[in-house]
C-alpha cells in the first residue's frame, strides 16, 4: 500500500529554521521515500510502512534533538507524488 503525507512542522524556538531543515533533510536521505518540500509544507510519498516507520523515528529524533515542536499531518493513502503524474 502506498501512503502520501504534508508535514507541516512549527518548532517551538525562537531559531526554528534548523530544526525544520534538518527534520526535511533526514526524510530526504531515506531511500524509498519521495519528498517534496515548499515554503508551507514537506510532502512525502512511499510505501506505507517506510513512511510511517520512517516518521515515528524523525518525529522523535527531532523531539529528543530540538525539543517542543508542532508537527502538523495530512495523511492519504495513496502515493500522490506529483513525479509519478502522466505529463500533457
Amino acid at each position: 500500500m502506498e501512503l502520501s503525507v504534508e508535514i507541516s512542522k512549527y518548532p517551538l524556538a525562537d531559531d526554528y529554521i534548523p530544526a525544520i531543515k534538518d527534520f526535511i533533510d533526514r526524510l530526504n536521505q531515506v531511500d524509498g521515500l519521495s519528498v517534496v518540500s515548499n515554503t508551507m509544507s514537506t510532502q512525502v510519498f512511499g510505501d506505507y510502512d517506510l513512511v510511517m516507520d520512517t516518521l515515528k523515528i524523525e518525529l522523535k529524533r527531532s523531539y529528543e534533538t530540538y525539543g517542543k515542536a508542532i508537527f502538523v499531518c495530512k495523511f492519504i493513502g495513496a502515493n500522490l507524488d506529483p513525479a509519478l503524474k502522466p505529463h500533457g
